[in-house]
């Protein structure tokens, strides 16, 4: 019997899939927002409470500048040509 003239066939299962625009893929705005954010929060927190509140704000702060050193780390990894290197 004959195939429905509607069903797709091989090729259109691997379409190339196009790229997403570098505003999305970019992650230092992230980043950037949200480190600021919780440093925003350790200032204020710090003049009205103490405790686990500043220590939870200290830490958004400390991992958003290890997220910006891994950022910078994939980039330069990427400049340089290494195999490894997620394509930004």
């Amino acid at each position: 019997m004959d195939e429905p003239t509607g069903a797709p066939d091989a090729t259109d299962s691997l379409r190339h899939t196009p790229e997403l625009p570098k505003r999305l893929t970019d992650l230092t705005p992230v980043v950037m927002v949200g480190t600021t954010l919780w440093l925003g929060a350790l200032i204020v927190l710090f003049f009205v409470t103490h405790g686990v509140w500043v220590q939870t704000a200290l830490a958004g702060v400390v991992l958003g500048l290890i997220g910006f050193g891994i950022i910078f780390w994939q980039r330069a990894a990427a400049r340089r040509g290494s195999k490894s290197a997620q394509r930004v």
